[in-house]
């Protein structure tokens, strides 16, 4: 569990957050969404601790990251995976030698150990055969996957995920987004994922948090925000591309 309490974020006399209270749940996919502007980015970079917030709490657990000491910092950061909107994969490197950098990174695990985990999650992901690939040499969807493994082969607690599905179709974007899900129940994790996708917010959205202007204006799940009659979640909702799809296609069968 992630606990935040009071966060005030500024850049100068820019007030981007304004006292977010939030709890993102244990073993649940927790979506931070909103317009752009709304502060999800920033949010986000204040939850990893690479920006300071001048006011509020963030707790892991019962820990806040602002008490903490940096060896407690650099504890906490090994018990987190990242999942970046690019997939950030480093081109020179094979698809096994990417999953397996964390591992080189953070642990003392002898070759043999890190590379039965590091076929372990190639596995979970569906990527059996790919070890000896480069990341020029697969499909966008796959290297996602790849970036997946990479997030937990490390066995972390906490999974972000910014923007999973940018760049992909929207049947490899399912895929990717049940995968996240299927694993964050496995294992149990707190995943939070920052997205504006409609689709994903269907698929996978167990807690959802609506941002707007650096205000938490909505909280509540896949369906209840359907069901909301907060006119800024359902201007959200309904001028998403999703919805203007359907749209076009009942006027067109009307």
């Amino acid at each position: 569990m992630i606990k935040v309490e009071n966060l005030h974020k500024s850049f100068g006399s820019e007030d981007i957050l304004k006292g977010l209270n939030v709890v993102f749940e244990k073993g649940k996919t927790n979506l931070i969404i909103g317009q752009s502007g709304s502060g999800k980015s920033v949010f986000l970079k204040c939850l990893l601790g690479l920006f300071k917030a001048e006011e509020g709490y963030i707790y892991y657990e019962d820990k806040a990251i602002q008490n903490m000491d940096e060896d407690q910092q650099r504890d906490l950061r090994e018990e987190i995976g990242m999942l970046f909107q690019g997939g950030a994969l480093f081109d020179s490197m094979t698809v096994e030698e990417n999953v397996m950098f964390p591992l080189r990174m953070f642990t003392k695990q002898r070759k043999k150990e890190m590379q039965a985990r590091v076929d372990e999650v190639l596995s979970r992901v569906q990527l059996e055969g790919a070890h000896k690939k480069y990341p020029s040499e697969i499909s966008g969807g796959m290297q996602k996957r790849v970036s997946i493994a990479r997030a937990i082969v490390n066995k972390p607690k906490y999974l972000f995920c910014d923007e999973p599905n940018s760049g992909l179709d929207p049947k490899t974007a399912t895929v990717i987004d049940n995968l996240i899900q299927e694993i964050t129940h496995e294992n149990n994790i707190t995943t939070i994922v920052v997205t504006h996708d409609m689709n994903s917010v269907m698929e996978i959205g167990e807690n959802i948090v609506f941002l707007k202007q650096g205000k938490l204006v909505w909280q509540g799940d896949s369906t209840e925000i359907f069901k909301t009659d907060n006119e800024d979640v359902t201007d959200f909702v309904y001028s998403s591309d999703l919805f203007k799809k359907i749209r076009e296609v009942q006027n067109k069968e009307g």
